[in-house]
């Protein structure tokens, strides 16, 4: 029963992959009627609340419930599983899920009459989205939203997906399998409970593990420069367009903006020796700005690029995004004062305070990628509608050439603006400065500006997130200091108070979300999270960076204060996701992965990197390398996936040394080892062929003390470390059959166990016999107690 569900969960993300392919994507409301408005039904329980995104469904046919007692315990008492959906007021195939599965009748009625239904916004609780996007992930399902998952009535997951198609669809050779055929699969094997409920066990335990793992191998490597110099190799930069991404892949695909990655890598471009380094991340924040990722009319960016030039967006704008890209250009700007750098802040920030501000001086959450159904019709032009609105050739002329508008490129017919040579260039090309160029297209742009205000207007998710309020009061308060402009530093001021005042409760503790049930005031609900605070916390130092008013010092003290107290892991370091006294989930995770934001941990490892250099208290200090410390090891295996710790570390060497100097070497004349095939000592023999197939042997030596991961290893936080040989003839990779010997077991001294190899090994295959050249190759990791070296692929013929 496991294999046969977990191939419905991996159907599931073939689904959304070939979703968003434009090849196969929804048929397109604009070549169609519009519908008519949608009537209301009955309200569900979700009608009573505050959040956008579950006010979308609230008149569903589907019973919703929101997270809480009652859908449990009426699950445990009617001994239904429970269907969990999980997704924002901003997500376009969330939308496309309600439209196609929530609000039909027939799949109503089978998730009514079967399940308890509950839905979950996931940026009011990120704690339970987290938890069971990871559950999803230790299936070997690639996580997205809508989350859609089948728990037990007691919450652990038995498996799940993506966005399903209402019903199966074929695409190409393949067929997708329909929500339909995966509830009616569900209900089959649910037959079956006590089958269901071990594989929950199971799966629960190893996402408990995954949760964990970051944060288990502590005090094996040490905290020093190396680990901030070796990462920059790790950064795969798109050469030509900018970006992170796969040369194998010849950087094709989504991109996204993701701040904490540039804002590292601009960090460490202005230090010698990293010239090349420094074009690069010119390049890419270049490429950005010029892209239809911005909105080269209104100011702001949306969420990301769907392919590889950053010209079609995916239409969202979000806050967050918005909030870090203002900082990041501020600070590139500080570095290298070019003047489209400071273009972009004003008019983002202009765009915040047009669309984005609430009345008391908060920020809203999002703006929806779709307007009438439809992705980005709110943002994207036919040129008849651009000749109509100026009403001159020649003004149509000038804004074809600034912003490139020839053929289409979006749809096959409709326009995304964007420049496709910096400005500078544009200008020499119509013979003005950049200068006059700026003042010649502003009235047409006006023009065009205006003439989209009128168009029906995509979602606004107006609900105040702290969060993210403590991101934009970083930016403004960073752009305040940059520009000199009392403005910015104003409205960051302002929001400052608004959170800390009607966002905390009596004791100075965090809510998360500030927003208002139908026909109700807004309120503050929800107990905040580590990110919360940490970026909150990271506004007020920004405050204080611009203002050097000490309220805005001693209300960040307040706040970690308060972290530390409920937060903090006395044990191990570092910070968990959830409060001590929070709803108890079945994992407790600990946030480590810097995505488009940074995580909560290595957002509060710079707070109190920053706090100490600001009162001088050691104690701060010393819990920030206690914090970076407990990701050492994450950090050396996989620094693409923490940049905003790696920024936190690079700040602390600066600022404090390095807390672990490397022990001496015995002899000076002795070269120190710098990547894993400076330790070990290869040989292969191989045996002739034998009834169409050929041996061979290869044999390892190890030097000691180090050790070479074995295969299995037995940690999944190791599991790419492991070593692994494939197999070449002529060139092509064979498939090879690879018997690799049982490792030593070890428990090292944080208690973690794993399987090593040491000294003398050997390692037996076998493959096909073809005529060719043979090479084995074999990919190790050596490490010892204490540090790791550079993985290294052997090749042998």
């Amino acid at each position: 029963m496991l294999s046969r569900l977990f191939a419905i969960a991996l159907f599931t993300a073939c689904a959304f992959c070939v979703s968003i392919s434009p090849a196969v994507e929804e048929p397109k409301d604009k070549d169609k009627p519009k519908e008519k408005a949608k009537e209301k039904g009955k309200p569900n329980k979700l009608a009573k609340e505050s959040s956008p995104y579950l006010l979308q469904h609230a008149y569903n046919p589907v019973n919703w419930y929101p997270w809480g007692p009652e859908a449990f315990e009426k699950a445990k008492k009617e001994k239904k599983l429970i269907f969990l959906s999980i997704g924002y007021s901003s997500c376009h195939w969330c939308h496309v899920m309600e439209r196609e599965s929530f609000s039909n009748a027939d799949i109503a009625k089978i998730l009514n009459d079967n399940f308890v239904c509950i839905k979950v916004d996931r940026e009011e609780r990120p704690d339970i989205d987290d938890i069971y996007m990871t559950a999803l992930n230790v299936t070997g399902i690639d996580g997205g939203w809508p989350l859609s998952m089948f728990l037990t009535p007691e919450g652990k997951p038995i498996f799940g997906g993506t966005y399903f198609p209402p019903e199966d669809k074929k695409v190409g050779d393949d067929t997708i399998t329909g929500f339909k055929t995966v509830l009616n699969k569900v209900i089959e094997f649910d037959k079956d409970r006590a089958d269901l409920l071990k594989q929950a066990d199971i799966i629960a335990e190893k996402t408990v593990d995954a949760l964990e793992a970051n944060s288990r191998l502590v005090a094996l490597v040490p905290i020093n420069r190396e680990l901030v110099s070796d990462a920059l190799e790790f950064f795969d930069i798109d050469p030509e367009h900018g970006g992170t991404g796969s040369k194998a892949r010849m950087y094709r695909g989504t991109k996204f903006p993701r701040p904490p990655v540039w804002s590292f890598l601009l960090s460490q471009s202005n230090k010698p020796g990293n010239e090349a380094l420094k074009k690069k991340v010119t390049l890419t924040l270049t490429k950005m700005l010029e892209g239809g990722i911005y909105d080269q009319l209104g100011g702001g960016f949306h969420r990301y690029s769907t392919e590889r030039t950053w010209t079609v967006p995916h239409f969202e704008k979000m806050l967050y995004d918005n909030a870090q890209l203002v900082e990041l250009y501020s600070e590139a700007f500080a570095l290298d004062a070019r003047p489209e750098y400071k273009r972009v802040v004003t008019e983002t920030l202009g765009f915040i305070k047009r669309e984005m501000t609430s009345p008391e001086g908060g920020f809203y959450s999002a703006l929806d990628a779709d307007t009438n159904h439809n992705e980005g019709e709110f943002y994207v032009w036919t040129l008849a509608e651009i000749k109509k609105i100026l009403g001159n050739d020649a003004d149509t002329a000038l804004i074809r050439a600034v912003y490139g508008i020839g053929a289409p490129n979006f749809e096959e017919k409709f326009h995304i603006l964007r420049l496709p040579k910096p400005l500078a260039e544009l200008a020499k090309e119509q013979k003005l400065t950049e200068a006059e160029l700026l003042a010649k297209l502003e009235p047409l742009k006006k023009k065009l500006f205006d003439a989209r205000a009128k168009r029906a207007r995509p979602f606004l998710d107006t609900k105040i997130i702290a969060a993210w309020n403590g991101q934009m009061i970083a930016g403004y308060a960073k752009a305040g200091q940059v520009f000199k402009n009392k403005d910015y530093t104003d409205a960051a001021a302002k929001a400052a108070d608004f959170i800390l005042t009607k966002m905390s409760d009596k004791d100075g503790r965090l809510f998360r979300i500030f927003a208002a049930v139908p026909g109700e005031k807004p309120s503050a609900k929800v107990p905040a999270f580590i990110d919360d605070y940490g970026y909150m916390i990271h506004g007020l130092l920004n405050l204080h960076d611009a203002t050097s008013d000490k309220k805005w010092l001693d209300a960040a003290k307040q706040l970690t204060d308060l972290v530390v107290k409920w937060y903090g892991d006395p044990v191990k370091s570092g910070f968990y996701f959830t409060a001590s006294d929070a709803e108890k989930l079945f994992a407790r995770a600990k946030d480590s992965y810097d995505g488009v934001q940074p995580s909560g941990n290595a957002q509060m490892a710079r707070n109190l990197l920053r706090l100490w250099q600001k009162t001088k208290d050691d104690t701060y200090r010393d819990r920030s390398i206690r914090t970076v410390k407990a990701y050492a090891l994450a950090l050396k295996m996989n620094p693409t996936s923490m940049p905003a710790m790696l920024r936190c570390l690079d700040e602390l060497l600066d600022a404090a040394g390095e807390p672990e100097k490397p022990a001496p070497k015995d002899k000076p004349d002795v070269k120190r080892p710098k990547e894993s095939a400076d330790v070990v000592s290869s040989k292969l023999t191989l045996d002739p062929a034998k009834d169409g197939k050929r041996a061979f042997t290869l044999a390892l030596e190890v030097e000691a003390p180090w050790h070479l991961y074995a295969n299995p290893v037995g940690l999944e936080l190791l599991a790419e470390s492991q070593t692994e040989v494939t197999v070449f003839v002529g060139g092509k990779k064979v498939d090879a059959k690879i018997e690799y010997p049982k490792g030593k077991a070890i428990t090292d001294s944080t208690g973690s166990k794993y399987a090593v190899y040491e000294g003398v090994l050997a390692i037996k295959g076998s493959f096909p016999y073809s005529e060719g050249e043979v090479e084995v190759r074999v990919k190790i990791v050596a490490c010892k107690e204490g540090t790791c070296l550079k993985p290294s692929m052997l090749k042998l013929k």
